[in-house]
């Protein structure tokens, strides 16, 4: 097949707001040009060339995979909006071509991938680029395991890039931290509180904590399971699943337990001394007092008895505060006043996370 016969089409994202796929849906009649930055949908002057004559175009293996649209001798191929050939991600070419599991090309730079994999991107890249047969050769194809989505926050963390503007869910954040782990990535080196995916991680742990807190764990992501922590402090823990006990692992396990556990007991100390009582007066001697005693003792209890690790202290104030309005003496009054506040101080100081 000569080059006047070959009329590759390539797709690219219509919308890139359409976070949703890191890939192109929009075909092309012609091949001429990938665009250098997604966002900006700019045309390079780059023409690639066609494969020679001994190369067979990629073409759909069943009649029903024909698109509507399709023309005979058109190839219909779904690239990267990062990882494409015009993305001028590094000052020298794309040197390898990995697919992803759904059928998306990225293209990216031996080089760099090795400088960061620490196993040749699980053994899958080989240790030197190959010499380009053609001009525009870019590079061998090597298939991948994990889908397009995955994939693509993997090569954002080889490139050191965000890929927050992609808006990846739990679950694929969950995959691609799991997936760098196999591909030679240690997590802990590359979601550090100064990287971008530490970030864009951490900005999930409101939405799903325990998810969030069990990559931490299984992971060993220290950092990142200190401030996700605090989100667990609503969490039952009865209600943990088999599958996330057995991801969280029994160091995190332990750790997670003893923030409960710990502040309710902290609680029940910080709860357990009466207001302070004062000199007896004509109109309230230490027999009076006592009364002030006991109806602290009986709400305290209320509290401890239904306590929370989140207790709030707004509920000890609701709690405890309504006890001066059976008292007639301004003394206790105040004296009751000064142990409620010096309580919220005392609960709000207590450790929140691991």
């Amino acid at each position: 097949m000569d080059n006047s016969e070959w009329d590759s089409v390539l797709q690219y994202i219509s919308d890139p707001s359409d976070f949703a796929s890191p890939h192109s849906e929009r075909p092309v009649s012609e091949l001429t040009g990938l665009p250098l930055d997604p966002l900006q949908h700019t045309t390079p002057t780059q023409v690639l060339s066609p494969p020679d004559s001994d190369k067979t175009p990629l073409s759909p293996s069943h009649p029903d995979d024909i698109p509507p649209d399709h023309l005979p001798g058109n190839t219909i191929v779904s690239v990267s909006t990062t990882f494409h050939p015009g993305a001028a991600l590094l000052p020298i070419p794309p040197d390898l071509i990995l697919l992803s599991a759904d059928g998306v090309f990225f293209y990216v730079h031996t080089t760099q991938v090795l400088a960061v994999s620490t196993n040749r991107f699980n053994d899958l890249v080989p240790p030197k680029a190959s010499k380009a047969k053609f001009r525009d050769d870019l590079g061998p194809v090597v298939p991948l395991p994990d889908s397009a989505t995955v994939l693509n926050i993997v090569l954002h963390v080889v490139y050191d890039i965000s890929c927050a503007h992609y808006h990846p869910s739990v679950d694929t954040l969950t995959a691609a931290v799991d997936a760098m782990a196999d591909y030679g990535l240690p997590p802990r080196r590359h979601i550090a509180p100064s990287t971008p995916l530490y970030s864009l991680i951490l900005g999930q742990a409101p939405v799903q904590p325990i998810v969030i807190y069990a990559l931490a764990a299984k992971h060993d992501l220290y950092d990142l399971a200190i401030p996700v922590s605090s989100h667990l402090l609503s969490f039952s823990l009865h209600t943990l699943t088999d599958e996330i006990a057995t991801r969280i692992g029994p160091v995190y396990m332990k750790r997670l337990f003893f923030l409960h556990l710990g502040r309710l007991d902290a609680l029940k100390r910080l709860l357990l001394p009466p207001p302070h009582p004062h000199p007896p007066t004509a109109n309230c001697d230490f027999t009076e007092q006592k009364k002030l005693t006991r109806a602290w003792a009986l709400a305290s209890a209320y509290l401890a008895w239904d306590a929370r690790p989140d207790l709030s202290t707004s509920a000890m104030e609701s709690a405890l505060c309504p006890l001066a309005d059976h008292l007639s003496c301004d003394v206790c009054k105040k004296s009751l006043q000064d142990r409620v506040k010096q309580l919220i101080i005392q609960w709000s100081v207590v450790k929140r996370s691991i």
